[in-house]
């Protein structure tokens, strides 16, 4: 059976001006063959200008959200072929932070998913629980539903990845034990339509936690947000998860 490819990816969030594109091009420095897939997701306004300055390297770009539809009158949207004409290869769908401020559901994420496929746009869907549902032990049961409602016909291990990012860890410094991440991550690959679909892990991911969680089985990389703004800060992470493969 095939294995589900290594991913280190960083989303940026609403962080990034120009001056920002010299830390890419140093991750980009740092590994020129790494053996793992490595992205970097920044703010639409980068996006063009990060593709051209990663262009040749080993590192990819994606989005961070796409509209539902391939064009029309959305102001303030962007559709998935905006993305892939930018330069991007992956778009971020479902983060918790979209899900909440935006009051985004399962179905919308599905119905972006199957547009980013349609753009020929890889699909990181994300999903997570809150600190109340994870209390009251609906973890699974959460997780579960975002699964099974948040994934578009057709989903693969070529098109689509899987982030798990328990809402409470986001931002936090907080992660759940070893153990809870690696029960959510088995838990999920029962669940997917194809079981070389990569997960990843996100929430609180660095330098110092990264070996310990990639050791887990079934966490195929992370989603990495803060420490993914700074080459110095993401690299060891990537070549954290370059040392897993050994």
């Amino acid at each position: 059976m095939p294995q589900p490819r290594k991913i280190a990816a960083g989303n940026w969030k609403m962080h990034g001006l120009g001056e920002s594109l010299s830390e890419a091009r140093a991750l980009a420095a740092a590994h020129t063959a790494p053996g793992v897939d490595i992205l970097l997701c920044p703010p639409a306004t980068l996006l063009s200008r990060l593709s051209e300055a990663l262009a040749g390297s080993a590192v990819a770009t994606g989005g961070q959200d796409c509209h539902t539809a391939a064009k029309g009158a959305h102001t303030g949207d962007i559709a998935a072929a905006m993305l892939a004409d930018a330069g991007a290869r992956y778009v971020i769908l479902g983060h918790s932070e979209r899900r909440a401020d935006h009051g985004e559901t399962s179905a919308q994420v599905a119905a972006k998913a199957q547009a980013a496929h349609a753009a020929g746009l890889i699909a990181i869907i994300c999903l997570g629980e809150t600190l109340s549902e994870r209390d009251a032990g609906q973890t699974l049961e959460v997780v579960g539903a975002q699964l099974s409602q948040s994934l578009p016909g057709g989903a693969d291990a070529a098109n689509t990845v899987i982030a798990y990012e328990p809402v409470w860890a986001i931002g936090t410094g907080h992660t759940p034990g070893l153990e809870q991440i690696a029960e959510v991550h088995g838990f999920l690959r029962a669940g997917l339509p194809d079981p070389a679909i990569p997960l990843l892990y996100g929430g609180s991911v660095n330098a110092g936690n990264a070996a310990a969680i990639f050791a887990i089985s079934d966490v195929d990389g992370a989603l990495v947000g803060g420490a993914s703004l700074k080459a110095a800060d993401f690299s060891p992470v990537v070549t954290a998860l370059e040392k897993s493969l050994r």
